[in-house]
């Protein structure tokens, strides 16, 4: 059978993603594309034709992404920083969001004097996220992650166990509910960054069918006003902090006001928001009062 022109069958995809209400149509058929030729997006140009068998599990591919499932469980990775994160049914996809809260920790992390390898605690870190990125940037740093969800849990061993084979400082995982008093007991007053992503959409809120049908609701919901694990996790929090450690805490972009209202309530100082790359609030950064 002839070889068909890759181009027009991405172009194609594109028109159906659209037709679909997928909010990213070319991205995600060149990303599913290149998914399935084992290349880069970029490099899509240099493989002009693919054959008949191809172009089938192509269209099969884009007809799961109509359906809506998310394209990071039909590529299987999403990215944080440097590396890839194998993800799936089961955990919390992590968000190109999160990107600027983990951009802000390594370079508050460049800021700490060298005179002792910096600790860092990552609360909900659901597929290890921003826990297994900092340890990649920062091979000095002695990185901790906590996450309740067994579910969870297995993905971020599995991701931690991937990134010790390619040579990252081993991250410490915690079975544990951020939220419980005595969380992480032998690191109180030592820590230097913590840094969380937790569940934090109002329970009222609508969401796309990516995320309503497919991460799980334990990820994503933090009581009525997106709040509740928050205000009861931060006491943990800045037991943890040495004096003048900071903590960068991710929210609904409903609720800027509302952490920060919460850290300043709990004595922290030098309380700061930050939108993401659409220019709404999306993370609160504070440090414990110093002595």
């Amino acid at each position: 059978m002839e070889r068909l022109p890759l181009r027009p069958l991405i172009v194609e995809a594109a028109a159906r993603l659209a037709e679909a209400g997928v909010g990213s149509p070319m991205p995600d058929a060149e990303s599913l594309a290149a998914h399935l030729l084992g290349t880069e997006r970029m490099r899509l140009a240099l493989i002009p034709m693919v054959e008949p068998e191809i172009a089938d599990r192509y269209r099969a591919l884009i007809e799961q992404r109509a359906a809506r499932i998310p394209l990071q469980h039909l590529t299987g990775t999403a990215a944080m920083g440097e590396i890839d994160l194998a993800v799936g049914p089961g955990v919390f996809v992590p968000r190109p969001e999160t990107e600027l809260l983990f951009a802000w920790a390594l370079a508050y992390l460049a800021t700490l004097p060298r005179d002792h390898a910096p600790i860092v605690v990552d609360l909900c870190t659901g597929s290890g996220a921003l826990a297994l990125a900092i340890a990649h940037a920062r091979p000095d740093a002695e990185v901790h992650a906590v996450e309740l969800d067994a579910d969870a849990f297995t993905w971020a061993r599995r991701n931690a166990d991937t990134r010790i084979a390619a040579g990252d400082t081993p991250v410490t995982l915690h079975a544990a509910d951020v939220t419980d008093p005595a969380l992480l007991t032998p690191l109180t007053g030592r820590v230097d960054l913590v840094v969380a992503n937790p569940p934090y959409i109002p329970e009222a809120a609508i969401l796309d069918p990516e995320v309503a049908d497919h991460d799980p609701h334990r990820a994503l919901f933090g009581g009525p006003d997106g709040l509740d694990v928050i205000r009861a996790m931060v006491a943990p929090l800045a037991r943890l902090l040495r004096p003048a450690g900071a903590t960068a805490i991710e929210h609904d972009d409903t609720n800027g006001g509302g952490v920060a209202a919460i850290l300043a309530a709990a004595d922290f100082v030098d309380i700061a928001e930050h939108p993401d790359l659409a220019g709404k609030p999306r993370f609160v950064v504070a440090r414990r009062r110093g002595l």
